[in-house]
């Protein structure tokens, strides 16, 4: 068994086990999250998808996150199916409420956009009442194929706030005092909407996805700081900002959408410091959000069982301290934010 770490304290192994916040789940610091694996861009096969989930368990990674619209359904199914006479006690498993996925629903604007390759042909409804959530996390349960859920996130309910408030956390909160799940939580990149459910909520976790990230520092702000107030755990998602910290060039993407110039005139100068000391710019992506005391783990996703590994050894990659001394000398991190001590 792992050993436990507390958050914030540095590790060389992303399989050391910290405890979500304050629930009695243990994530290891570096957990797999299955988007990619569910085609987002470019179709994934079964094997692929079957043989990175295995990589990831040979590498010790015990968390794993996925949701109703990764796939449409199919990233679940194949995640249920990889993980399948695995001891169910020794991993984490997340997934989502919000969106049903309906085969007579009109196309959203990612199906129009084709995102989400070889997909059935189902379509995401947004649905936060009560009745809907417990509806999604019933056929959740089908398609992994397993008897729980350790993580129910809330997701994406940026423009369903009042509904999310009083349909979806309730019935979870529910679920989650009758033992059904482990941790209730919210997942988003809008940090003001995830810091009024830290106010409302009695929530276990956030899934903050790119915004605790070496690019954009918008969570520290106000949200990380109420999240170690409260004792909610970060999960910290999104950390290459969906591309352009995993390669700064023209055409990277931040947000799923072109970077703009200036951001990409940003991260090409934190590229640039972390060359002049030898760091892949990944590497200190992936571990700067870990240096928050708030953050528990990070989820990086990955198309293959090779993209999982790198991003593992960007995991373990030595960090001198003198990067981040540049880095807040620059201008280019926060004063504030904390760093991994080396």
């Amino acid at each position: 068994m792992p050993i436990l770490r507390r958050p914030g304290v540095a590790v060389s192994d992303p399989s050391v086990r910290v405890r979500l916040g304050r629930t009695a789940l243990e994530v290891t610091r570096l957990g797999l999250g299955t988007a990619p694996l569910g085609g987002l861009f470019a179709p994934v096969s079964e094997e692929v998808f079957r043989g990175t989930v295995e990589h990831a368990w040979e590498l010790g990674l015990r968390l794993f996150d996925t949701a109703p619209l990764y796939g449409k359904g199919a990233a679940e199914a194949r995640l249920g199916a990889a993980l399948a006479g695995r001891p169910r006690d020794e991993f984490v498993l997340s997934t989502k409420v919000g969106r049903l996925l309906r085969p007579d629903a009109p196309p959203d604007p990612e199906t129009l956009r084709g995102l989400w390759h070889d997909a059935p042909a189902l379509n995401p409804v947004f649905d936060f009442s009560a009745e809907g959530v417990l509806r999604s996390f019933d056929e959740s349960l089908e398609r992994l194929g397993l008897d729980r859920i350790d993580v129910a996130l809330i997701h994406d309910p940026d423009d369903h706030y009042e509904q999310a408030l009083g349909g979806a956390y309730p019935a979870l909160e529910r679920l989650r005092s009758e033992g059904v799940i482990g941790a209730v939580g919210v997942g988003g990149n809008q940090v003001e909407v995830l810091c009024c459910f830290a106010r409302e909520t009695d929530v276990d976790c956030f899934l903050v996805a790119g915004r605790y990230t070496l690019l954009d520092h918008v969570g520290l702000r106000e949200l990380l700081p109420l999240c170690v107030e409260r004792g909610i755990a970060v999960i910290a998602g999104g950390v290459y900002n969906s591309g352009i910290l995993a390669g700064p060039r023209p055409g990277a993407t931040f947000n799923y959408a072109p970077a703009p110039p200036e951001l990409l005139e940003r991260a090409l100068r934190l590229q640039g410091v972390c060359e002049r000391h030898g760091v892949p710019l990944s590497a200190a992506a992936i571990q700067f959000p870990l240096a928050h005391p708030a953050v528990a783990t990070v989820v990086t996703g990955a198309a293959s069982a090779a993209e999982l590994e790198q991003n593992v050894e960007y995991a373990r990659t030595p960090i001198p301290a003198d990067l981040w001394v540049e880095l807040r000398a620059e201008g280019l991190i926060p004063l504030e934010a904390p760093v991994q001590r080396s």
